[in-house]
């Protein structure tokens, strides 16, 4: 069966790979899945993490403040 997703290969210390182990089992899931999954979530959090970053930049005393409905006009 062929699939549409595209493989990497990783790394990982025994105590790693161990954590993986657990959750995935405790989840119910292959580990493989498991990993994709919280890769996922931590793609998310560095996003996260940039718009903080950016947001915080132009966070300023005196910045002009534009509506939702005026940006998005």
């Amino acid at each position: 069966m062929s699939t549409l997703k595209q493989r990497i290969n990783i790394s990982v210390p025994s105590d790693i790979r161990e954590a993986l182990g657990k959750l995935a089992e405790r989840d119910r899931m292959p580990e493989a899945t498991k990993a994709a999954r919280l890769i996922e979530l931590a793609l998310e959090i560095e996003e996260d993490s940039a718009w903080n970053s950016l947001a915080e930049k132009r966070d300023k005393k005196g910045a002009k403040y534009i509506s939702h409905k005026e940006t998005w006009a």
